[in-house]
């Protein structure tokens, strides 16, 4: 497996390739893998002749301090676990010096609702952090395909915007939500989780489904008011926020139009750590 930690060298690698006619797939990560990631390198690696998988923990999309610094980390255990599904990746796990150089700070971005709704709401910078790395990612790697997991679905309609504002010649994919036995869907910081709260963190897509059952028959208002109530009552997780929307523009509703498709997403705690799902609601 190669692995680059310079930028130089991996785009000397990529302009080989790309002078062969072969095309290339990015799946961006933090690292801390797990089967959601290896579930988008296998997506990439069904319609792209060379997948590259970047780690990186990026600084500027943690509003929170505290919540950079325990964010799992293992760069050796990531790329030992990539080996085991295909040992002819490439890995582009730069510092962040090799990325920003001596200053770490974001970008400014418009995106407009899309940046402003649930989690921009919540994380005051993410986005711009988020769009920040990602513009660099694509500038460097250069390519064809960019693969990213819906369980971040207000980060992927993001990118595609950042795509399409910045003409980044790059095709985003969506790939669906891997989840867990219970059907929590995995994320690295379920890493974080204790066994009870992990097992009580199921509660979040049960909630997501009976919302997409009520959905049919119940109004927006009803169906907020409802989950509100189930997440009061838990003793285990705190909700954040829940708002149905949009599934295009992210734009809350309040009534349901004929022909809009929607999903329903949702932020809670399982003690400090933070956890976010969604589901397609038609």
């Amino acid at each position: 497996m190669q692995i680059f930690k310079k930028k130089e060298a991996l785009q000397t690698a990529v302009s080989k390739l790309k002078s062969q006619g072969k095309t290339l797939g990015l799946v961006p990560t933090m690292g801390a893998l797990h089967e959601g990631h290896l579930s988008l390198v296998q997506n990439a690696e069904k319609i792209c002749d060379q997948v590259v998988v970047s780690i990186f923990v990026n600084p500027t999309q943690f509003n929170n301090p505290q919540d950079l610094e325990k964010y799992p980390r293992g760069l050796q255990k990531d790329i030992d676990l990539l080996e085991t599904l295909n040992p002819n990746l490439w890995v582009f796990a730069p510092t962040a010096y090799e990325l920003y150089g001596e200053n770490v700070i974001s970008e400014e971005f418009d995106f407009g609702s899309l940046g402003e709704v649930m989690e921009g709401k919540f994380r005051a910078g993410h986005f711009d952090g988020v769009g920040t790395v990602v513009k660099m990612l694509f500038e460097i790697v250069k390519p064809h395909k960019a693969f990213f997991g819906q369980k971040d679905y207000q980060q992927l309609q993001v990118i595609r915007k950042l795509t399409k504002d910045e003409n980044l010649p790059v095709e985003v994919i969506g790939c669906p939500i891997l989840r867990e036995a219970n059907g929590l869907a995995r994320s690295s910081r379920n890493e974080l989780l204790n066994p009870t709260q992990r097992e009580n963190a199921a509660f979040i897509h049960q909630t997501l489904l009976k919302s997409r059952d009520l959905f049919g028959t119940k109004s927006v208002n009803y169906i907020t008011d409802w989950v509100n109530a189930q997440f009061e009552n838990h003793p285990f997780l705190k909700l954040e926020y829940f708002e149905i929307a949009e599934a295009s523009s992210l734009k809350k509703i309040n009534r349901k139009r004929k022909g809009q498709d929607y999903r329903a997403f949702i932020a809670a705690y399982a003690g400090e750590v933070r956890l976010i799902d969604n589901i397609a609601l038609n």
